[in-house]
This record gives structure tokens, C-alpha cells and sequence, in this order.
């Protein structure tokens, strides 16, 4: 990526040399020319929030911004990418969407999330460290700004407007208005299940902002929740938990469970312990954030459940998915299983055959495909 700071190599997390998207494109370019073209002071505290993989605070590392990000992923490619530039360590402070965000903003930069929800939330966190002399400049592609995003902009922070289209990406230049009365956070969202779906029917969601389905019960949960295995005990893992729903309902059907709750975003992590907690459950139970199960022991596990994403951003992708499932077979005991759901046009059939040299179907409807892969014993030589 060639910047006004100078060109930069960079990549996604996990680092893979057959990898076709880019770790950048042109809304962070248009951004950082913006910042150099308009002479934009950067001396005082700079905060960039929703940097997809580091590209923004790494071109900018100079200035000693920080980071805000929901994603581990996310982390993890910008510790790469700011050692790749020979950056020292330290000079970019990393922060989570958890974590409690810089008490005064003088430059405020947004790569606008796909979920407007976690927009409003981290808008409205930030909102009380922005003053008038604040410099706030938001960047997206074209098709990911909408008259939504510029009216969170102008509701929370102050008059809004945008600039032409280049290369599809656009800007977002937002004029802090520090008496302009907020609305309150509206998140964690909290609402009670439907009956019907087992042993989490009528129990307490909590969502916080930018998790999936944050305020129902989405159609593929439900029909996994459905068809979940009954009375494994063990060590179990929720993949992808998201606000920890099916975890939680292993947990409420067999006491004696083991669950690990693992995503890769701090929100939904956040949401699947506040779940687990509202239904009074205090049993054996980890929370943990990373990419997918790796630090979890080989073997060590009994049952792996997984609902896994096909999107990075706006990519579709079965990366992904292949990563959780290559994943759940080392983590997974000889005999230990692992049950997907998933889109029925997804084709995850395929991709288990090949990983574990078996698939079997537990459930269907037209749109949704519950699957069981079995960790075969791993044969003797002679």
C-alpha cells in the first residue's frame, strides 16, 4: 500500500502466502491522502476505530495513534504488520471495543463497520472524549455508507457531510458539536427466547453492539438448537459462539458439561459470558477470545459445535470455515465429534469428508443443513 508516509507491506491474519484479498483497499488510501493533503494536525491523541488489519494505525505509527477494534484477528494482523514496518513496540496502543477508550480524542478516524449497530455503540462511547477542535473523518467503500451511517454521525457527534467518490471509497467529514444532547447507549440489548427450542426456551439473551442477530433468535440458530446432541457431558466447545446461545443451552441440559466459549470478536465473547451469567448458570465454564481453537490442547476435546461465518467483511469466503474445521479436528479426542450448521448451498459436506473422512447428516430443511463429522480412531502401523 503506497501512502504519504511511504509504501507499506502488509497482509491479512492468519498470514497465508496463496491469500488474494488484500489486507487494504481504497477507502484507507483516500483516508490517509485526506490526512497528509489537508495538513491535518497529528500531535495530539489520534484514535482509529474499526481498522480491518492494521493498515491505518501502522501508515500512521509515527503519530502514536490507538487502535480500537473489535476484532482478535484484527490484533493480530496489526502486530505483524506494525513489526514488518519495523515499528517499535509500544508505539501503537492496541485497544478492544471492551476495553475503556482515551479520555480526550484530538483526531478521530472510523473505518465504518458493517454492522451499524457497533457504529452506534462505539460513537457513542467515544462521543464524551471528542471536544469542538476534535478532527473526525470516517472512510468506507461507496456501498457501505448509507443515509444511516450519516445520520449516526450527525446524531451523536455533530454536523455531517460527505466528499466525492474516489476509486468507489468516499469520506466521511463529521463537525463535533460538543453540546449536542446524546441519546443514551442502547446496548447490551437483553430479550427472553421463544419456547420450543429446548433447554434454552424462555432464558435471557444479552447482546452487546455488533453481534449477529443482536435482538432475535436468527433462523439457523434455531434449527440448531433443535437438533443438538443430548447428554455428551465432557468437554465441549461452543466455535464461534457469538452471544453464546447454543453453549449455553449444553450447559443448562447437562451440568456436568465442560464448555468453552471461543470467537473471535471481544463483543460476542462479552455477550456469551453475560448470557451464560443471566441464566444463573456458574458451573465449568471458559470464555475465551482467539482464532478459532488454536491454544486449545490437541485431543483434549469431546465435542466441538459450530455455526462458522462465510463472510471477512465484505468478502465472501470459506476460509473461515475450512480454519475452524481443520481446528476442531486436532483439538477433537479419537471419537469426538463435530457438529456444523450451515447454509445447505454452503456445501460443508465436502470440506468434512475430506478433513475427517466421513459426514453425516442429522437434520435438514430447505434452507439449513445440521452435519456430524467423527474423529476415527487413528489406525496402528503393522
Amino acid at each position: 500500500m503506497t501512502t504519504p508516509w511511504g509504501a507499506l507491506a502488509l497482509t491479512r491474519f492468519p498470514e497465508d502466502p496463496r491469500e488474494t484479498l488484500r489486507a487494504w483497499d481504497a477507502s484507507d488510501v483516500y483516508l490517509l491522502r485526506h490526512l497528509a493533503g489537508e495538513d491535518v494536525p497529528l500531535s495530539g491523541t489520534v484514535v482509529v476505530v474499526g481498522d480491518r488489519w492494521g493498515a491505518l494505525v501502522t501508515a500512521l505509527a509515527e503519530h502514536r495513534p490507538v487502535q480500537i477494534t473489535d476484532s482478535y484477528l484484527t490484533q493480530q494482523a496489526t502486530r505483524a504488520n506494525l513489526a514488518r514496518a519495523g515499528v517499535e513496540p509500544g508505539a501503537v496502543r492496541l485497544l478492544t471495543t471492551q476495553d475503556p477508550p482515551p479520555e480526550r480524542i484530538d483526531v478521530l478516524l472510523v473505518r465504518v463497520p458493517k454492522s451499524l449497530a457497533l457504529l452506534e455503540d462505539q460513537l457513542l462511547r467515544l462521543a464524551p472524549a471528542v471536544h469542538a477542535g476534535t478532527v473526525v473523518v470516517g472512510t468506507g467503500m461507496v456501498k457501505e455508507i448509507h443515509t444511516s451511517t450519516l445520520r449516526l454521525f450527525e446524531r451523536i457527534l455533530g454536523p455531517t457531510r460527505t466528499s466525492l467518490a474516489e476509486k468507489k471509497a468516499r469520506l466521511i467529514l463529521c463537525t463535533p458539536d460538543p453540546a449536542r444532547e446524546r441519546p443514551a447507549r442502547p446496548w447490551p440489548y437483553v430479550y427472553t427466547l421463544p419456547d420450543g427450542i429446548g433447554a434454552v426456551s424462555g432464558r435471557t439473551v444479552v447482546n452487546h453492539a455488533g453481534v449477529f442477530c443482536a435482538d432475535r433468535l436468527d433462523i439457523g440458530t434455531r434449527f440448531f438448537l433443535g437438533h443438538l446432541p443430548q447428554g455428551r457431558g465432557g468437554r465441549v466447545v461452543d466455535l464461534g459462539c457469538g452471544n453464546g446461545i447454543v453453549g449455553t443451552a449444553v450447559a443448562l441440559a447437562d451440568p456436568d458439561a465442560d464448555v468453552l466459549f471461543v470467537d473471535e470478536s471481544f463483543q460476542a465473547v462479552a455477550s456469551a459470558e453475560a448470557t451464560y451469567r443471566a441464566n444463573g448458570l456458574s458451573g465449568r465454564a471458559e470464555f475465551r477470545v482467539g482464532d478459532g481453537l488454536e491454544g486449545v490442547p490437541s485431543g483434549s476435546v469431546d465435542l466441538v459445535l459450530n455455526n462458522p461465518p462465510f463472510h471477512s467483511h465484505q468478502a465472501t469466503t470459506d476460509a473461515t470455515a475450512w480454519r475452524m474445521f481443520s481446528g476442531a479436528r486436532r483439538a477433537l479426542r479419537p471419537g469426538g465429534e463435530l457438529w456444523v450448521i450451515g447454509n445447505r448451498h454452503l456445501g460443508y459436506h465436502v470440506k468434512l469428508r475430506k478433513l475427517f473422512g466421513n459426514s453425516r447428516v442429522v437434520a435438514s430443511d430447505p434452507k439449513f443443513v445440521v452435519l456430524k463429522a467423527v474423529k476415527r480412531q487413528a489406525r496402528r502401523a503393522l
